[in-house]
């Protein structure tokens, strides 16, 4: 099928490590220097991770990588995406005796070779048996390297646009909002990296807490490889709200889950953002028709969370759905519909008392009937020094930023195109309580596709995400990725060599 314009967006990256020797001034009769700020600095090697994009015979997948420009990166380097040994999950297996499939051959084929950072590069692969990616990243690619991969699937269970971010390998990730009800089908997608073998363990937690999975237990990824693991061979139960916790009992591994939908489309479902007592969960489409909040709260605590959306004009709370209780170790959901009303919105989840560690994410549904597509938000974390969006377009891409505590300032960069343009940077001011959809700027002459920098310049936290639109036969096919930080530098404290400290 013909690929419509698609945007990519980032995703996120591994810090480099950095390593000195850190010395201290003997205290003198005046007293001790005072410590040196920290510096911060590029970071020198990125690797990320990519999922397989669709178990679809005619899937149109699209990779988009960006490096943003960095002061003081070196010159040299190099980015690539290389295929894994992917190993894929049998769906039909009743039994459930196994999780694994057959694997299929490993090949060394690059899928894309990045040219210079300042400007996209895309690639592109069809079909089924595309597999999951492993790259890395260094030198001058390294820093805020991102890449997406984007899916178009025109019919079938999960049909609609699917992103998601290639991110960086962990060992503990959360995904509320997954499902195993009837016409859902969900996959956890876990992808190894390294030279070792993980060992991953899967559990999954519903509205009455705790689901026993020993099938979810001691899974063994093995050395660069990806599995999808189908959640209903997990367990026989229907739900139609789970929280997703995978945890790494060795090694790491890249995760992120697939929720595919028989009615109502599909979309990757990204890791939300570590707990916390309060959650920003950024740019609910202004058209969408139904909006699903799914929380959980890990502690020992229950969490009593107050609701409000911050729309263009401030803070407001949904009638109805003030507050949300989520009891210790169950997964609570709350319909807002409509939440937004034509309006760009933003949901920021406050404790009402004590607060209570939470993770949430919000399932968004535009369209009605038989023309409705789904995508997912997941509660994320603030832009930080910088955040990058790759791969978008002059139509379909909207760009949300809030500002949940106080004004901010915006700079947001547009760069050169995959194809030539000249790049374009505009600035913003959010205003306390405010989401705003900015027109974001596109490069002057623009062809291909380009990607969005954005630079808080002052004020309070700014949270942000973008969506891609393409629809196709009338159905409303969209896809929201987030936008915290792209991990482009890091601190490294400020060290003096002292050898005095040899002579005690």
């Amino acid at each position: 099928m013909k690929r419509t314009t698609l945007s990519l967006i980032a995703g996120t990256t591994a810090l480099a490590a950095v390593t000195a020797f850190a010395a201290f001034d003997t205290p003198s009769a005046s007293g001790a220097s005072a410590p040196k700020a920290a510096a911060q600095l590029p970071v020198e090697r990125t690797s990320l991770l990519c999922p397989a994009p669709s178990v679809s015979e005619i899937a149109e997948t699209s990779y988009t990588s960006f490096t943003p420009v960095t002061k003081g990166t070196a010159n040299s380097g190099k980015a690539e995406l290389q295929a894994a040994t992917e190993q894929s999950a049998d769906a039909a297996d009743d039994s459930r005796k196994s999780q694994r499939g057959r694997a299929k051959k490993k090949s060394d084929q690059t899928v894309l070779t990045p040219k210079a950072p300042g400007t996209p590069v895309t690639g592109d692969t069809s079909g089924s048996d595309a597999p999951a990616l492993i790259g890395t990243a260094d030198g001058g690619f390294a820093p805020g390297w991102t890449v997406q991969e984007t899916t178009e699937v025109a019919v079938g269970t999960g049909r609609g646009l699917h992103g998601v971010n290639c991110t960086a390998a962990d060992t503990e990730f959360w995904f509320p909002g997954a499902g195993t009800a009837t016409g859902r089908t969900d996959y956890v997608h876990l992808t190894n990296p390294d030279d070792s073998a993980a060992v991953v363990d899967i559990e999954l937690y519903g509205k009455d807490g705790a689901i026993t999975s020993p099938l979810g237990e001691n899974l063994t990824i093995k050395p660069h490889t990806s599995e999808p693991i189908l959640l209903s061979t997990l367990t026989d139960e229907h739900q139609s709200d789970l929280t997703v916790h995978v945890s790494v009992r060795s090694g790491r591994v890249g995760a992120a889950v697939q929720a595919l939908d028989d009615k109502t489309g599909g979309d990757w479902l990204a890791a939300a953002t570590d707990p916390a007592g309060s959650l920003v969960l950024p740019g609910i489409p202004k058209d969408a028709t139904d909006v699903r909040l799914i929380a959980f709260t890990p502690g020992d605590d229950d969490a009593d969370l107050k609701v409000r959306l911050a729309s263009p004009d401030g803070l407001i709370t949904p009638a109805g759905n003030e507050t949300l209780h989520v009891k210790s170790g169950m997964t609570a959901a709350a319909d807002l519909g409509d939440v937004t009303r034509g309006e760009a919105g933003s949901l920021v989840l406050t404790p009402t008392d004590q607060a209570a560690p939470v993770v949430a994410a919000l399932r968004v549904v535009r369209g009605k009937g038989d023309k409705r597509e789904t995508a997912y938000i997941p509660a994320t974390a603030p832009v930080g020094t910088r955040a990058t969006s790759a791969d978008n377009s002059a139509k379909g891409t909207t760009l949300a930023l809030t500002a949940p505590t106080a004004t901010a300032t915006v700079k947001v960069t547009a760069s050169a195109g995959s194809e030539g343009g000249t790049t374009v940077t505009k600035t913003y001011t959010i205003k306390s309580g405010t989401t705003q959809n900015i027109d974001a700027p596109a490069p002057s002459g623009l062809e291909g596709t380009y990607a969005l920098t954005v630079e808080p310049v002052s004020g309070g936290p700014v949270y942000g995400s973008r969506t891609l639109s393409a629809t196709e036969a009338g159905i409303p096919g969209f896809t929201i990725q987030t936008l915290p930080n792209d991990r482009g530098t890091v601190a490294v404290p400020k060290t003096e060599e002292d050898l005095s400290v040899l002579q005690k």
